[in-house]
């Protein structure tokens, strides 16, 4: 038996035969547990054994000692809280589970990943079209075509080299040194040599180094936001929690540290109850590496264009090579003939518009703050329908500003965030009991440092000058924590006493008191309380009528002010209530008023919330808030609730629901609170589930699998976390959520520019093909040589296409709804405008070439005419593919200086190769007549006169009847009418300005 697996055995109740090892959980302790779940580790067995597993993500160990007594998990694990583990049990313990650390699968090598780039059907092809070349000699394409697959390879490879990790930036957030007990010595240790029954000891700016059991805690306060997604640290203790559900909420475990997270106050110690894997921490990197590599949708469609293209090819060859069999042809010279066309017909720049399109994309985002991490995403996120928003930190600011006040001097909520100058009775006394019973503080650059609730109440002071703690003395101090609800504490002035407030009598019962904790020290002692509105009511006697008028408290009075608090709650503000007094014991505080807190939204969250709803795109609210702030907050954003409907849905919904009854029920919800990253992550999957694309967005560790797993995961760069950084694709530099918009704009713009050079190279490949195929196949002699079609592809399709990739964003693209994740890039629409430019292409292209044979010029001078024609077809076609939409004349040639030069250095260059007689013997040209060039731009023109008649709305034609026009009685107009409008709205576009022109009124008009 191996050793692995004789360890095995051990901890199924064999105890190890070592004098001083009693290391043997108790079954009784572990329930139903098995022993290896009651250790929180994972098994790993020898050969014939399982592989190593995880505890159930339904009963992790945090979730399970939560529930136990300090002495039960102490017992669990054989240690004990003053002396620790022995160092012999510690390592023994090390060697059988491993180290505290998340480990990594293994990796792909730099060749397997450099390799996986040529799995691309659109790369495969090529290759096969540049073997296929040298074959048959064609050294030049070979060569093009090579270059190309290797600038698209290492783009490809450099940039999902870099984007590869997600997973490591999880192992930076556990701490690398530790303080441990070990053999009753305290001793500061690496932290992956930490094992469960460890005992952790931690204060203040500490990262909690493994799942602990907390035994003591003293005023402790950690920072669970990066885990839980909740801005307000959690106030620990070390009682055991009373629950029947085997998977309580993490927020709800607070006797429990979490491995990663941040001590803010007090301290204290533990037992370690989970490592590595199996810490809450280990659950999400268990998610994350489950979580398989997407491929985004311009990817798939990448995809699907190299087979289509590929199925083209094969056609192409099948058929001229059955009709030159047929004529009677020699077969071979048809099957050279047909693979050459074939070959050509391949948009072998393909790749690297896409490519060079994509990186620039990607640059100008990173203009607007905006990091895309991955080339392929940012078109991924024009094809967004769906986009699942965390609240804290992405919405909102993840700090809390008061925002209403309310004063029983006053009985009356006061909107403070645009009254903060208020002068009324009783707000004087709140800002001091806000002001002295606080634990912020200001640093060096007078900026709020601490919890945010109580950063909130100091921000009230606006400025350290009026901190009026400099002048009390501080005496006794009352923590809060999870059962009390309050703090208070107890202050004396430094001076004289009138900045105090007004002070009632001394109570009959503290009277008499002569000492104890609820009775000051001296006269002049005050209690300040600040906590929830049931805590301090329980405290208080009496209400501030005025600023020296104290009555007492009846239920009338209480009802009042519980209902101004259930107004303000519904707003989805904290309510925070503020008392004082110089009696604790006897309650007999007076009560104040509250303030009502919120986390305010990000600046311009709700105009882009408002563009993104304008453009297709749904936005879901997923928050670990209670139903009431989550449902608020999103009517304050402008996210749409289902009026007839449930709008919102908690996690413990989720949970209950099968995937297809969760796919069907989110159709009505637009608001999941009290979520977990589990629940984050079933409810991508249901819109996924859907056909939907899904992008999501969040800052905290708790996010990060769902980020992983959405088609487009976005992450804040300020307040995000590292975890969340990595396993996104988008990264929001300034944490603006309106970059967002921008982002989809982009995608939206980089799909139809795509478009647009797909267009124009196919236009441009199939007027080439069609030319050479019709003069192969009726014999006739070729009208463009070898070097005019290599310049061809190389000079005219080259820099003009690329331009096309660089178009700017179109103004009304948000407009159009998303595209959907199946929807081809060369769709029916497309093929139709190809088609139509190709066609007018070849047509006047074989006109000039028929006319030349019919003069009697087929020599130089006709190969000549033909290839120029083709150049200036390609030129004006080129014109026409910039927008399918737009009109060429509207967008004018200053919005696109790219395109313009290369336009212009395609035409110069064509004129040298025309007239310089170097290139005419190159190129077998000789020089045309002004009068040939003129003549043949008229008709070479032709090709975007047609693409603008197409793209001229309806109206333009005064058809559609009266509804279309405005005026329902008003008659069609005639054919000879509408040809008239066309002609006049076609020129006056064309005479218009460069880079506008404005609406000519037609006779429509008056309709």
């Amino acid at each position: 038996m191996t050793s692995s697996s004789t360890a095995t055995k051990n901890l199924n109740g064999v105890r190890p035969h070592t004098p001083d090892r009693t290391y043997s959980p108790h079954s009784t302790a572990q329930s139903s547990l098995g022993v290896s779940q009651a250790l929180a580790y994972p098994i790993r067995s020898g050969p014939g054994g399982g592989s190593e597993s995880p505890i159930p993500a339904a009963v992790t160990p945090s979730a399970r000692y939560a529930t136990l007594s300090i002495e039960a998990s102490l017992d669990d694990f054989k240690t004990n809280a003053q002396t620790g583990l022995s160092s012999v049990e510690a390592i023994y313990r090390h060697r059988l589970h491993g180290a505290n650390e998340l480990v990594m699968q293994k990796e792909e090598s730099i060749w397997e990943k450099v390799l996986e780039q040529f799995k691309n059907p659109m790369i495969m092809l090529l290759l096969g079209s540049a073997f296929i070349s040298l074959i048959m000699g064609q050294i030049d394409d070979a060569v093009s075509i090579t270059l190309a697959i290797i600038i698209v390879v290492t783009v490809a490879f450099v940039q999902e080299y870099r984007s590869e990790q997600s997973l490591e930036a999880l192992n930076q957030l556990v701490p690398h040194y530790c303080t441990c007990v070990r053999d009753s010595q305290t001793q500061t240790m690496l932290a992956t040599e930490l094992v469960c029954g460890d005992i952790v000891k931690f204060t203040a700016g500490d990262r909690i180094p493994a799942d602990i059991r907390l035994i003591t805690a003293f005023d402790v306060e950690v920072d669970e936001s990066s885990l839980t997604g909740e801005a307000k640290p959690c106030q620990k203790h070390t009682q055991s929690i009373d629950t029947a559900s085997q998977d309580l909420p993490l927020a709800d475990r607070t006797n429990i540290g979490f491995m990663g997270t941040l001590v803010r106050r007090g301290h204290g110690s533990g037992v370690v109850v989970g490592t590595g894997r199996n810490t809450e921490f280990g659950t999400v990197f268990s998610m994350m590496r489950d979580v398989e590599a997407k491929r985004t949708p311009l990817q798939n469609k990448m995809d699907d264009l190299g087979k289509q293209l590929s199925v083209v090819s094969f056609a192409i060859i099948a058929l001229i090579s059955l009709l030159g069999i047929l004529q009677g042809r020699d077969w071979l010279d048809m099957f050279t003939i047909a693979v050459s066309l074939a070959v050509a017909a391949i948009p072998e720049g393909l790749p690297i518009v896409v490519t060079v399109t994509l990186a620039l994309g990607v640059l100008r985002m990173a203009k607007r703050h905006a990091i895309i991490k991955k080339l392929p995403s940012v078109e991924s996120l024009g094809s967004v329908n769906v986009l699942c928003v965390d609240k804290t930190g992405t919405l909102t600011m993840n700090r809390m500003t008061v925002t209403k006040v309310f004063l029983c001097t006053q009985w009356s909520v006061y909107d403070y965030e645009r009254q903060s100058n208020l002068s009324i009775g009783g707000l004087r006394i709140a800002k001091l009991i806000g002001n002295l019973c606080n634990n912020a503080h200001f640093d060096d650059n007078g900026l709020v440092v601490g919890q945010p609730t109580e950063v909130a109440l100091m921000e009230m002071l606006k400025g350290s000058n009026n901190d009026e703690r400099k002048n009390f003395k501080r005496v006794a101090e009352f923590p809060f924590n999870s059962d009390r609800k309050w703090m208070a504490v107890l202050c004396r002035p430094l001076t004289d006493s009138s900045s105090l407030p007004h002070v009632p009598p001394l109570g009959p019962v503290a009277s008499r008191l002569t000492g104890g904790r609820g009775s000051p020290p001296s006269s002049d002692a005050v209690y300040y309380m600040k906590g929830s509105l049931e805590g301090v009511l329980d405290h208080c006697s009496s209400y501030l009528a005025s600023e020296t008028d104290v009555r007492p408290m009846d239920s009338a009075v209480q009802e009042r002010i519980v209902n101004a608090s259930t107004e303000i709650a519904s707003q989805g503000l904290r309510v925070l209530a503020l008392a004082y007094g110089r009696d604790l014991t006897a309650q007999e505080l007076t009560f104040v008023g509250f303030v009502g807190m919120h986390d305010p939204p990000r600046p311009g969250v709700e105009e882009a919330m408002s563009n993104l709803l304008r453009g297709g795109v749904r936005v879901v609210m997923i928050t670990g808030d209670s139903d009431i702030t989550a449902v608020s907050i999103a009517r304050q954003l402008g996210i749409p609730l289902n009026p007839s409907g449930k709008g919102a849905m908690s996690g413990t919904e989720v949970d209950s629901m099968s995937d297809k009854q969760l796919a069907d029920a989110i159709n009505n919800v637009a608001v999941f609170y009290r979520a977990t990253p589990r629940h984050k992550m079933a409810i991508v999957r249901a819109y996924q589930s859907k056909g939907l694309v899904v992008a999501m967005t969040g800052d905290g560790v708790n996010d990060a699998p769902a980020l992983r797993l959405a088609d487009i995961g976005i992450s804040m760069g300020k307040s995000g976390t590292d975890v969340s950084r990595e396993a996104s694709d988008m990264i929001l530099v300034n944490d603006d959520f309106g970059t967002i918009l921008y982002a989809i704009e982009e995608g939206k713009s980089i799909f139809f520019n795509i478009q647009n050079f797909l267009r124009f190279q196919l236009s441009t490949s199939i007027s080439a093909l069609t030319l050479i195929a019709c003069a192969t196949l009726f014999g006739l002699k070729n009208p463009l040589n070898a070097m005019q079609i290599l310049y061809i592809n190389i000079i005219c399709d080259g820099p003009v296409a690329q331009s096309l990739g660089v178009e700017e964003v179109d103004p009304d693209v948000m407009r159009r709804p998303p595209m959907s994740k199946t929807q081809p890039i060369v769709d029916r629409a497309l093929v139709t405008r190809v088609l139509t430019s190709a066609g007018v292409i070849v047509v006047g292209t074989m006109w000039v070439y028929w006319s030349e044979m019919e003069a009697g010029t087929t020599g130089a001078h006709g190969t000549t005419k033909t290839f120029t024609c083709f150049v200036l077809f390609d030129m004006f076609n080129s014109l026409a593919c910039r927008s399918s939409k737009r009109s060429a004349f509207s967008i004018g040639f200053q919005s696109n200086r790219m395109y313009t030069f290369a336009v212009a250095a395609t035409l110069l260059s064509q004129l040298v190769v025309i007239y310089v007689p170097f290139f005419q013997s190159i190129f077998q040209t000789v020089a045309l007549s002004t009068w040939d060039l003129f003549g043949l731009t008229i008709l070479s023109s032709s090709v975007l006169w047609v693409d603008e008649i197409r793209k001229l709305p309806r109206s333009a034609f005064g058809g559609g009847g009266g509804s279309i026009l405005g005026n329902p009685g008003a008659p069609n107009p005639s054919w000879v009418e509408r040809v008239s409008n066309t002609a006049r709205r076609i020129w006056w576009r064309a005479a218009g300005s460069a880079n506008s022109w404005q609406r000519v009124p037609t006779e429509m008009d008056s309709v």
